[in-house]
């Protein structure tokens, strides 16, 4: 009898699902159970054995010259904190979540007013600090902000971010 190559590997499908009915599986009662945790005891002949656990170290990079990578590329410059760490009102807002509304003249000053995500606004006039900047000129169709830059790599600590109150006709 001649063995051909679709017959050949029929067999070996055929062997292949004996063996693994073949194998049997291992009761389970003679798989290794994990140990208990073993709770800590204070001893109170031991020196300082009440005291709480030293903290640990935070993480520090020493770059040499070189960029630290563990830090994201994307987000660079931008320190983002959850909301629950920024204080509340205009003092917790980002420049880069504030959205320009209006601009008014009042008493010979011009006033601007900044909506927030959450839909709260705000009149925000020159001087006024937000999380990450300060207002410095308020103009007839702009406001321009000075923000600190949070980037080692940065030659510059704070930039200039112009928000105006049209869209520029250049990009349509």
């Amino acid at each position: 009898m001649r063995v051909t190559a679709p017959n050949l590997t029929s067999w070996a499908f055929v062997l292949g699902a004996l063996l693994i009915v073949a194998v049997p599986a291992p009761p389970a009662s003679a798989q290794p159970e994990p140990p208990p945790p073993v709770a800590p005891t204070a001893d109170a002949s031991q020196p300082g054995a009440d005291a709480e656990p030293a903290p640990v170290e935070a993480y520090s990079y020493d770059p040499a010259g070189r960029r630290d990578p563990f830090l994201s590329l994307l987000a660079r410059g931008v320190e983002t904190l959850p909301a629950g760490d920024r204080p509340s009102g205009l003092s917790g807002l980002t420049i880069n979540e504030a959205a320009l509304r209006g601009i008014v003249r009042s008493r010979g000053v011009y006033v601007a007013i900044v909506q927030s995500p959450s839909d709260r606004t705000f009149l925000v006039r020159e001087g006024d600090r937000l999380f990450d900047g300060s207002v410095r000129t308020i103009t007839a169709d702009a406001v321009i902000f000075m923000q600190v830059v949070n980037d080692p790599l940065s030659l510059v600590s704070e930039r200039e971010v112009r928000k105006p109150l049209r869209p520029s006709e250049e990009g349509r």
